[in-house]
């Protein structure tokens, strides 16, 4: 395992090796969707989606959940804040790349695939992260990774966007 980067290059670079090893599902004809888990994995999932329209030529539908009320923890937190799902397309007999920044214990993939399976039933779903942390808690693992990261337990890394639109990493203490 690598520390977690921060640098924006190095990111772009994990972004398009990811782009790269979707790029054939998206032109192999099959009916395929894009998932991602707010807000890094919709930071991820837009800019994967980018990418991956320019390669192909193809339009790649983008969806975005919010998984806070499938969450197993929800009710030992104090506060929350529930925000839209929108999932412009019909999830059924599709294949669904289900896209977030960070897996740690797999909990959140979980939610997430709980939602999606209310909203339909997908032919497949696949897991991409750009980050691998360990630690699963749950036998979820993505079927791609950007990088497996080594993190002290009371340090989270989150994405976001900077002010020339790179994705760029933070680590933050004493927050989980």
């Amino acid at each position: 395992m690598k520390q977690a980067p921060t640098d924006p290059a190095i990111i772009q670079g994990l972004v398009e090796r990811i782009a790269e090893e979707l790029s054939p599902m998206v032109s192999s004809g099959a009916p395929i969707a894009f998932v991602a888990i707010r807000k890094g994995g919709e930071i991820l999932a837009g800019r994967l989606v980018e990418l991956l329209e320019e390669r192909t030529n193809i339009r790649v539908p983008l969806g975005v959940l919010d998984i806070t009320l499938y969450r197993d923890d929800i009710t030992r937190r104090r506060i929350y804040e529930v925000k839209a799902t929108d999932i412009p397309f019909d999830v059924s007999s599709q294949d669904i790349v289900l896209v977030d920044d960070v897996i740690q214990t797999g909990r959140s993939a979980r939610a997430a695939i709980d939602h999606i399976m209310d909203l339909g039933r997908p032919r497949r779903i696949y897991l991409v992260v750009l980050f691998d942390r360990g630690g699963r808690e749950l036998p979820i693992q993505p079927d791609i990774t950007g990088m497996k990261v080594d993190l002290p337990e009371d340090r989270t890394i989150k994405i976001e966007v900077d002010d020339r639109g790179a994705i760029s990493g933070l680590i933050m203490g004493g927050v989980k």
